[in-house]
């Protein structure tokens, strides 16, 4: 029987219970063998330790999450990424988040045989998110400029031009474009994707001869494509399927990353310039033959969204099992809850001459076309008074405190998706050489 442990309220006295209580789940998980091993006696065994400490988990956090996330950031003093924070947290407070040797182990399995540990990832950052100083001082920190676009803007300056993995970046007068060249799995998202979008984002924000930012997507390499510029088939089920998503840095960075930065802008040091700069700019998006999932939500942060007339957006979240990000809070404002419901719970497809349609794309033109509609837009959304503008229509549609209080729901729930029984079994149809 698993020792339940009580807190009373010192913070020093608690950590160590938990840390305790974290070391006997430990062995109780090791002596129940790998997770694709355990029958189900084992398997009652693991499930009972981890709900155990889980729940003294979310019960150390309803106590001490403030004294734990300024101790983290030194009293807010340093910013730190998510990844960074959990890292920071790991070590000052061993047992409220997994060690690393277990995050390893998981990373390595197909997340069919994981042991689950993105649901205690889940537990702290609801706790953080939940809480107003410091969820908020996290997505500040989120929207800051990552070194790796640092390093690159000397030369994406001097060149208009930078190549990455899963984008290419290029400049061309005042508008700077992302084209998404993740063809092998038609723009599907994945690790490297969300990583090559928000350094692409950051140099588009930072290049000062950039006004206008463009996402498109790619000429395609799939037989049944080729040829054909896709916007996006939303996440890979495939690397879902083998556990290469990460909750962190894909499902949670994406929505606080280069989303939050699409759709606020950069966060910096300067509050005491004068006069104060808005370090945000308006984007486009371009859809090409569909947006689907995680592409479909990407519209919903943008400017103005461009489609061609023979594409099509759908938001499958119930019919794949997991939430579609920030989806569920902005395709609803920007249409109406029924709609919302329709496309995101009955898993409708909208094609862009639907009159519904028009509460995603602003424009559909012939394909054709859309070079020199894209043109027209970045032309006009240059003017001088639209940055002040957007930052104005933003604050009123969505204030990050919203978005906060939406993430905070979002980081458990989505976390719990991840080993849903029905997410398992439809991504396991994705074996190794599966393409979406």
């Amino acid at each position: 029987m698993t020792t339940v442990p009580q807190f009373i309220g010192d913070l020093e006295y608690d950590r160590a219970a938990l840390r305790a209580a974290a070391t006997e789940c430990g062995r109780a998980l090791d002596d129940s063998g790998p997770v694709a091993e355990r029958d189900d006696t084992q398997a009652a065994r693991a499930a009972e330790s981890l709900t155990t400490l889980r729940t003294l988990r979310r019960a150390f956090l309803r106590r001490h999450l403030s004294a734990v996330y300024l101790a983290a950031t030194d009293n807010l003093r340093v910013p730190l990424r998510s990844a960074e924070l959990a890292a920071a947290v790991t070590t000052r407070f061993p047992g409220l988040l997994p060690d690393p040797g277990r995050l390893a182990a998981d990373a390595a399995a197909v997340q069919a045989h994981k042991e689950g540990w993105e649901i205690d990832q889940g537990i702290f950052f609801h706790a953080v998110f939940s809480d107003p100083i410091a969820g908020n001082h996290l997505l500040d920190a989120m929207r800051r400029p990552t070194g790796r676009a640092q390093a690159l803007l000397p030369d994406f300056e001097r060149t208009g031009r930078i190549t990455l993995p899963a984008v290419t970046l290029t400049r061309a007068g005042h508008t700077a474009t992302i084209t998404i060249t993740n063809t092998h799995c038609l723009n599907a998202e994945d690790n490297q994707h969300v990583a090559d979008m928000e350094t692409a984002v950051d140099l588009v924000l930072l290049d000062q001869r950039s006004e206008v930012g463009v996402v498109r997507g790619g000429e395609m390499t799939h037989p049944r494509y080729r040829g054909k510029r896709v916007f996006s088939a939303g996440i890979n089920l495939t690397e879902l399927h083998q556990g290469k998503i990460s909750y962190v840095d894909f499902l949670l960075g994406r929505e606080t990353g280069y989303l939050a930065k699409i759709l606020r802008g950069l966060s910096t040091d300067e509050s005491g310039e004068w006069p104060p700069r808005l370090h945000t700019k308006p984007w486009i998006a371009a859809v090409d033959t569909f947006a689907i999932g995680g592409g479909a939500q990407l519209l919903l942060v943008f400017d103005r969204v461009i489609a061609a007339a023979d594409s099509y957006f759908s938001l499958p979240a119930a019919q794949e099992g997991i939430v579609p990000g920030a989806g569920n809070l902005r395709l609803g404002r920007g249409s109406t809850h029924r709609l919302s419901r329709d496309v995101i719970l009955w898993g409708r497809r909208i094609h862009a001459t639907e009159p519904d349609a028009r509460y995603v794309f602003d424009t559909v033109v012939e394909p054709d076309a859309m070079d020199a509609e894209i043109d027209r837009a970045a032309a006009r959304l240059a003017a001088d008074a639209v940055i002040a503008n957007k930052h104005m229509i933003v604050t009123a549609e969505e204030p990050q405190d919203a978005f906060r209080a939406y993430l905070a729901e979002f980081a458990l729930h989505q976390a719990l998706r991840l080993y849903g029984a029905d997410v398992l079994a439809k991504v396991g149809r994705f074996s190794a050489g599966a393409r979406r």
